[in-house]
C-alpha cells in the first residue's frame, strides 16, 4: 500500500532566520542605503517644489483669521518646513514682512530659518554622514570640512551674516562635517537675523518703495550680497592654495 501521510517541510531554525532577518536591518540601516533615502527624499521635495509651489500657499491661501503671536508660529511652522522643500529664503522672508508686519514677521522668520536648518542638519547628520566623508578626498572637499569641523561656530556665522553659500547648500554641508548641534543652531540663530531682518523689513514696506524702510533694508541686502560674495571669492583662492 502507498503511504498517503503528508511530509512535512522540516522548520527552519530559529538561528537561521534570525540571521537573516538581522542581515536584512543591515542592509536598510547602512549607510549608502540611508544616503539613497536621503537623495530620494530631497529630489522629491525638489520636484514638489517646482509642481506645488508650496510660496504660493503662504501668500494667496493664508487665512485672513491668523493675527498676531498665533499666525507667527503658524508662520513659522510652514516657513521651515518651506525651506526642507528647497524654497528660497528670500521669498519666505519678503512673504513674512508683508503678512504679519516687521515686528511678528522677523521673529516667525528667524524662528522658521532655525527650524529648517536644524531638520536638513538632522536629515543630512542621520542619512548622509557615514557615506559621504570617505568620498571627501579632494584637496577643497578636504579644507572646507577641516574648516567646518575645527572652526564650525565661526565659519557658519559668517556664512549666515554674510550669503555666499545657498542656505540649503551649507545646512548639508555642515551636517557631513563635525560640526557639532549646538554651535550649528547657534551660529544660524544668530548669523541669520540681520540679513533676514532686512528682508522682512523690505516685504512689509513693499507697498512704499520710495520710504526710507525699503530703501535702506534693499540697500543693505545688495551690501551683504556683495560683501558675501567677495568673502567667498577669498575663501575660494585660500583653499586652492593649501
Amino acid at each position: 500500500m502507498l503511504d498517503t501521510t503528508l511530509t512535512r517541510p522540516a522548520p527552519i531554525p530559529a538561528a537561521t532566520s534570525t540571521s537573516v532577518a538581522a542581515r536584512c536591518v543591515g542592509v536598510l540601516l547602512s549607510p549608502w542605503s540611508r544616503l539613497s533615502l536621503l537623495v530620494v527624499l530631497l529630489a522629491g521635495a525638489a520636484l514638489g517644489m517646482l509642481v506645488f509651489e508650496p510660496q504660493r500657499f503662504l501668500a494667496d491661501g493664508w487665512p485672513s483669521q491668523l493675527r498676531g503671536a498665533t499666525a507667527a508660529v503658524v508662520f513659522a511652522a510652514a516657513y521651515g518646513l518651506c525651506t526642507v522643500l528647497f524654497v528660497p529664503r528670500p521669498l519666505l522672508n519678503l512673504a513674512a514682512g508683508a503678512l504679519l508686519g516687521a515686528r511678528f514677521g522677523l521673529g516667525a522668520a528667524v524662528a522658521g530659518t532655525v527650524l529648517g536648518a536644524a531638520l536638513s542638519f538632522g536629515l543630512g547628520r542621520l542619512l548622509g554622514q557615514d557615506a559621504l566623508r570617505p568620498l571627501l578626498r579632494g584637496r577643497w572637499l578636504r579644507a572646507a570640512d577641516g574648516q567646518l569641523s575645527e572652526h564650525g561656530f565661526r565659519s557658519m556665522l559668517v556664512i549666515r551674516l554674510f550669503p555666499g553659500v545657498p542656505f540649503i547648500a551649507a545646512n548639508y554641508c555642515a551636517a557631513v562635517s563635525r560640526m557639532g548641534w549646538f554651535p550649528f543652531v547657534l551660529a544660524t540663530a544668530l548669523g541669520c537675523v540681520p540679513n533676514t531682518a532686512a528682508y522682512v523689513i523690505a516685504g512689509a514696506r513693499a507697498e512704499s518703495p520710495t520710504s526710507p524702510g525699503f530703501l535702506i533694508a534693499t540697500g543693505f541686502i545688495v551690501v551683504t550680497a556683495l560683501f558675501g560674495t567677495v568673502v567667498a571669492w577669498r575663501k575660494r583662492h585660500r583653499l586652492r592654495t593649501r
